[in-house]
């Protein structure tokens, strides 16, 4: 069953990309008390996402941050090595790295792809959402090989 606006996130362990290295989170935990605008990719370093998803988040954090966003996080299917990587190599400062390893994340809210076809195997889908104390208030998810409503763009017009 896929997540929808007015649920809560689930409850299953994510891992934050620090500097000190890999940290569990509790994803229910995590997102208690805040404003977060949570994108979700198919894989750090894959063509849209890095060409296009990611920076439109780091070039939009000020104005998101203006509109009450406390803080922006990206996800995927990938290790807290590969998103730490990603985000040094890509991201920036204001930009949250929690990865989804085994893909619990993506299975919990009901937004897995196959992407087999192109070697990724199980990956979580191309979508964004406003979480606020824990609950979903913005989602979009994407149409296959779509890039719009995930947008940092696009969210700035729902905030």
């Amino acid at each position: 069953m896929t997540i929808s606006v007015g649920d809560k996130l689930p409850d299953v362990t994510l891992v934050k990309a620090t500097e000190n290295g890999p940290e569990q989170v509790n994803a229910a935990e995590y997102f208690k008390g805040k404003k977060v605008a949570l994108f979700s990719v198919p894989g750090a370093f894959t063509p849209t996402c890095s060409a296009r998803h990611l920076p439109g988040y780091v070039e939009k954090a000020d104005e998101l941050k203006s509109k009450g966003v406390d803080e922006i996080v990206a996800t995927a299917v990938n290790d807290a090595f590969v998103m730490g990587a990603w985000n040094n190599a890509s991201g920036s400062n204001d930009i949250t790295m929690l990865a989804d390893g085994n893909g619990d994340f993506a299975e919990a809210v009901g937004l897995t792809m196959d992407g087999s076809g192109f070697g990724l195997g199980k990956r979580g889908q191309r979508y964004s959402m406003v979480v606020e104390d824990g609950v979903v208030t913005q989602l979009n998810v994407e149409q296959p090989g779509d890039f719009s409503v995930s947008s940092a763009e696009h969210m700035l017009g729902q905030l």
